[in-house]
């Protein structure tokens, strides 16, 4: 071989040596399962989040648009409930600027005979704890393992475990933050920050306000569309949620939402959001019906204070089916003269009518409080401020859930109708069975109007709330939803978006733990 000859063959080996390399340097597979536990989130560089992206199952896109996020992250929020804990397991990527949902899995506790939620356990915080268990595994399964450990996590409960009184709750609150940094490798928020704790209502309300606008694709993007309200209506209490927008009056400054707690200052996708919530405590719909039971037992106690031998008859409720019967226990203040505890038979009307559905629904108005001192105008009910939704909220949808959703949809109303809409079916419904046969081509509308005797009751309160509480019009529209776009609807996924940001109080846990 000459020299020339010698000389090409280096430098075409070279040449080849040097492709090689950056075929190598720009591989995929460079930097696979590398997560350094850092301020709060995971320290990566570009190679590394690719190499996440790819090891978790596949990811839409090759570079996270946050240097200081990989491009799939999962987030991981218990809700524990009074009857029973749910697990809900989010998978996101970072491919865009706001995350994406890519999946959600989901999963609650069995069914216990003595209940199923932490307050279950009153006197036993470690079976407390462990009784979320069930739910972790579900996480484990789902988060792969390269990021379990800066997965954040946290628990949140609800009305349920305050009713055991601040020194129980408290322990078992202690005891299922001591397991989650034990015996998992979760990344736990901080106590600071709420990682383990019982949920103030009006994160409840906003988180469901995130929830729906976020499925909604009404915040996170670069258009700043209209939002959607959001009225969830529970068992103990029924949030409201809403972005007001104050019209400028001629010649002068717009008006602004007056200060207070009703007040929700909100930053989400690189917009800030200045929104009204409120929780209304005592008007849930289990607590709804409590009240009215109390309403129509004190009417008749008014009417006849003297004698009170009516207490062993029976006691007529047009809020209750026609035809039908309930024994109902009703509590009062000690001091009543009913007594602390009455129990009482209180049968429906002998046949359904109109009349029967407006004395039922001014029952239901009655609890309201309308009447109330407005310290802070305008009011909705019980003295409570809100603006004006027909002067500050028009136009813009308005999402009802929960029970507003259970007591419609199964008798067949659409994803949208009017309140008008409603009090024609409440009417239908209270005017018993001669008018349920327009049900009869609704699957199981029949069969859930027969077992439940309290739908008129139901009905006409969730109608008083929306159109004499809130004071939406008649002609409102309104849309109920269980799911969007496949996910639940509700405070859990508005929860989790936050803990995608290193500020909201993780850090990745490098530790072993102890299982």
């Amino acid at each position: 071989m000459t020299q020339s000859q010698r000389s090409r063959f280096i430098k075409t080996g070279g040449l080849i040596a040097f492709i090689l390399l950056v075929f190598l340097y720009l591989s995929p597979g460079k930097h696979i399962g590398s997560i350094v536990g850092g301020s709060g989130g995971p320290s990566q560089d570009a190679g590394s989040q690719d190499s996440l992206g790819s090891s978790s199952g596949g990811a839409k896109c090759h570079k996270s648009a946050h240097p200081s996020r990989p491009i799939i992250q999962y987030a991981i929020v218990i809700d524990a409930g009074s009857t029973g804990s749910r697990v809900h397991v989010y998978r996101f990527n970072n491919c865009a600027n706001t995350p994406e949902l890519e999946n959600e899995v989901f999963q609650m506790t069995a069914k216990r005979p003595e209940g199923s939620g932490l307050s279950a356990y009153r006197d036993d915080p470690e079976a407390a704890a462990k009784s979320l268990d069930p739910l972790l595994e579900v996480a484990m399964k789902e988060v792969p393992d390269n990021l379990k450990p800066c997965t954040p996590i946290v628990v949140k409960a609800t009305a349920g475990l305050r009713l055991l009184g601040p020194e129980k709750s408290k322990l078992i609150l202690e005891a299922v933050r001591n397991r989650l940094e034990t015996a998992y490798p979760f990344a736990l928020v901080s106590a600071e920050k709420g990682g383990v704790e019982i949920m103030d209502g009006k994160d409840e309300g906003v988180y469901a306000w995130i929830t729906t606008n976020y499925l909604l694709g009404k915040i996170g993007g670069p258009d700043k569309t209209p939002t959607a309200a959001v009225f969830d209506l529970g068992g103990g209490s029924t949030q409201i949620v809403f972005e007001p927008t104050f019209q400028s009056p001629s010649g002068g400054m717009p008006e602004k939402l007056a200060e207070g707690d009703h007040k929700y200052d909100l930053d989400f996708g690189g917009r800030k959001f200045t929104l009204y919530q409120h929780s209304h405590l005592g008007y849930g719909l289990m607590s709804a019906r409590e009240a009215v039971h109390k309403t129509i037992l004190e009417s008749r106690y008014e009417a006849n204070s003297s004698d009170t031998s009516w207490l062993s008859e029976d006691i007529h409720n047009p809020c209750l089916a026609p035809g039908e019967s309930k024994r109902v226990k009703v509590k009062f203040d000690v001091a009543h003269p009913l007594g602390e505890v009455v129990n009482v038979k209180m049968v429906g009307p002998t046949q359904g009518s109109l009349t029967s559905a407006a004395l039922c629904r001014s029952t239901a108005e009655k609890i309201l409080r309308k009447q109330k001192h407005c310290e802070l105008h305008p009011c909705s009910f019980n003295g409570v401020h809100q603006p004006s939704l027909d002067k500050t909220f028009s136009r813009e949808d308005v999402y009802i859930f929960s029970y507003f959703y259970d007591r419609t949809q199964p008798l067949g109303m659409p994803e949208s109708f009017t309140i008008k809409e409603l009090k024609d079916l409440t009417e239908k419904v209270c005017d018993g069975a001669r008018s349920w046969d327009t049900f009869s081509s609704v699957d199981g509308a029949l069969e859930e109007l027969k077992e439940r005797p309290e739908w008129c009751l139901d009905l006409n309160f969730m109608l008083a709330l929306l159109h004499t509480g809130y004071e939406l019009p008649m002609d409102r529209e309104v849309k109920i939803a269980k799911k969007i776009k496949g996910n639940e609807l509700g405070w859990c996924l508005g929860a989790s978006l936050p803990l995608l940001n290193q500020e909201s109080g993780w850090k990745c846990q490098i530790k072993e733990v102890s299982r």
